[in-house]
């Protein structure tokens, strides 16, 4: 039985197996344990094994380099067109294995160690920052129900919070009071946590050449630089700057028919929350950079004459992750004097 691709349906518990020889036809389908499916794998001769990009995938991918096979990870969104109807996890694996075959498939690089390690850092701040938000919503909404309207902004609010909470004259019930020092110590204590992370994040990028290269890029800074390291590596598997902007979901998305095509927005497509950095490091473009003389700030102005600030934010976006691209995959620093053909 040789097998030229394997494809691996990952689970929890338990990874459905579908061998496929050179031809293409099915000669082995199997379900393994998931902690004994790195044994059986070492058993296997070098071979393409295949997975979705899920969680522990690159884990597995890791490992089988050590043994001589190659491994494959690919979105789940491009297999789900190979699945034959009646989904369950054996086709689920056949659909992987025929999809790893393709001339035109995507894959997804092999991440590192020190990548995922960035990538849960990262992981990590925005769940805090989540909780921070939801727990000022619900602190402001308790105040507003008793016909106090707190100020606007994060640390005004904070602020407004804890003497709020240290004022023992106010019309508010003792039950009530207890609750909003409760909120106010959770609050501080999440800032902390936050700033510990951004202390070490700051650190790791610090000592990257790589990303001391992208944070002299305007609008970059440590958060953006890691995030992007930890997300695409080198930056090499993106034929383009463009490609980058593309996964990101900073490009217009199309819709074509009759040969007419029509561009209704960004696609929101690809990585989520490095779109949300790039574009928030734009608006440090668009409105706080002093220096107005640059290439870069001369095709901002123009393009803030022309369209919506949001708009322009977004454009903003794009062309800084095409930056970001060109810096990662030449080695070189940024100039601002090439800004303007990137």
């Amino acid at each position: 039985m040789e097998i030229a691709v394997l494809g691996i349906d990952l689970g929890k518990t338990v990874c459905s197996v579908a061998g496929v020889d050179g031809t293409g036809a099915v000669v082995m389908r199997k379900r393994v344990q998931r902690f004994r499916l790195l044994d059986f794998l070492a058993q296997l001769p070098p071979c393409v094994v295949a997975m979705e990009a899920c969680g522990g995938a690159h884990h597995v991918g890791r490992f089988c380099l050590q043994f001589g096979h190659q491994p494959r990870l690919m979105s789940p969104l491009y297999v789900r067109p190979y699945v034959k109807v009646h989904k369950n996890d054996d086709r689920d694996a056949e659909g992987i294995a025929e999809a790893a075959t393709r001339p035109t498939m995507s894959f997804v690089p092999i991440k590192s160690e020190e990548q995922l390690d960035l990538q849960a850092l990262h992981r990590a701040r925005e769940r805090l920052v989540q909780d921070r938000t939801r727990l000022i919503n619900q602190a402001r909404d308790f105040l507003m129900e008793r016909g106090i309207r707190p100020a606007q902004g994060r640390h005004l609010f904070q602020k407004f919070l804890t003497r709020l909470a240290e004022d023992h004259s106010s019309d508010l019930t003792l039950r009530m009071m207890a609750m909003l020092a409760d909120m106010a110590a959770e609050l501080g204590t999440i800032n902390e946590k936050v700033a510990a992370l951004d202390a070490e994040i700051k650190s790791v990028a610090g000592a990257d050449q790589d990303m001391r290269r992208l944070m002299e890029i305007p609008g970059v800074g440590p958060t953006i630089a890691t995030a992007l390291v930890a997300a695409v590596g080198d930056g090499k598997t993106f034929g383009k700057g463009r490609d980058l902007a593309a996964w990101l979901g900073l490009v217009p998305r199309q819709v074509t028919t009759g040969g007419k095509a029509k561009l209704i927005g960004i696609s929101k497509h690809g990585n989520a929350y490095l779109r949300k950095l790039f574009i928030h490091g734009a608006r440090t473009v668009l409105h706080l950079v002093k220096d107005r003389s640059t290439p870069l700030a001369s095709w901002v102005e123009g393009l803030k004459a022309r369209m919506h600030v949001n708009v322009a934010a977004v454009a903003m976006a794009n062309k800084l992750a095409r930056i970001a691209w060109a810096v990662l995959t030449t080695g070189e620093r940024y100039c601002s004097a090439a800004v303007a053909s990137t």
